[in-house]
């Protein structure tokens, strides 16, 4: 009993950082019915830069996670303005898919480049020591990763639901022609949705680095993951994103721990093709995908 606990927790905070990412996806979907394809990217930034701040200058970690935050805002404006806004005035879907992935591969050779291909390890602001409930052992980052995940989450879709910028970018989202008829500017919803999502990864980044390690290719496999996490949920559900995300995150501990940790992504692909059979708009989905 005390191991399915141990392994329930790691795989609800795994769960959680899938769902930030997935999140990400589903902010950029909403306003702009595109996939920002450089997310596991910025995850990665984020991971990066925190490293630098943290364990290089030894800023301290607040602090450091502020320059983290103001880094992705830089990063997502940078994007916006190389691969979104040309794509956007083109009008091209396929030139959308094409920008976000270069700009993504773009960043992680830039990284690559100037950093360095090794894996380093990130220090948890609160020490690899386990905090003992009983007989279940919980790291402090798991709880850490698991509190923020929620309250970012949360915190935007109450930003969504009860703020005149929030409010915008729902009415984004329903029907953007008839947002631009009500004064809504289109563009600086679009652009701020990426900003948005830009933040939430490269915090993420920062969550998921002392867990795992730091390197230029730490988002990629988390980036595929939270795409699967996205489709499984629902594109523009908040809550299906969060469920998505449990899902995957438990189910991967469970496979690793009963039958092999070889098997550990399998079950992700295999609940993603059951999706696409069964509830192709996914568990919380509600409207039709028009574009990927």
């Amino acid at each position: 009993m005390n191991d399915i606990v141990q392994l329930l927790i790691g795989g609800i905070a795994q769960g959680m950082i899938y769902s930030l990412i997935a999140f990400g996806y589903n902010i950029t979907f909403s306003t702009s019915r595109m996939f920002n394809f450089s997310n596991g990217a910025f995850l990665m930034l984020g991971g990066v830069v925190g490293f630098i701040l943290y364990m290089t200058f030894k800023i301290p970690f607040f602090a450091m996670l502020g320059g983290v935050i103001l880094v992705g805002i830089c990063a997502g404006f940078i994007m916006y303005k190389t691969s979104i806004e040309p794509s956007l005035k083109s009008q091209s879907g396929i030139g959308w898919i094409l920008a976000t992935l270069a700009f993504g591969i773009i960043l992680k050779n830039l990284v690559e480049v100037t950093w360095g291909t090794d894996d380093k390890k990130f220090d948890s602001p609160f020490g690899a020591s386990t905090l003992h409930f009983g007989s279940v052992g919980v790291y402090p980052q798991e709880i850490l990763i698991i509190s923020v995940s929620l309250l970012i989450v949360f915190g935007v879709e109450f930003f969504k639901r009860y703020t005149i910028l929030g409010k915008a970018i729902v009415a984004v989202s329903e029907d953007k022609n008839t947002a631009s008829l009500m004064g809504i500017n289109q563009r600086f919803v679009i652009l701020f949705s990426f900003l948005l999502a830009s933040v939430i990864a490269c915090v993420a980044g920062v969550l998921v680095a002392p867990i795992t390690l730091v390197s230029a290719t730490m988002g990629s496999v988390l980036g595929v993951k939270a795409y699967i996490v996205s489709i499984i949920g629902g594109l523009e559900s908040g809550f299906g994103v969060l469920v998505g995300g449990l899902i995957l995150g438990i189910s991967e501990n469970m496979t690793a721990r009963y039958i092999s940790t070889g098997y550990r992504d399998v079950p992700g692909f295999l609940i993603l093709i059951l999706i696409l059979l069964f509830l192709p708009k996914g568990i919380f989905g509600k409207k039709v995908i028009k574009k990927v």
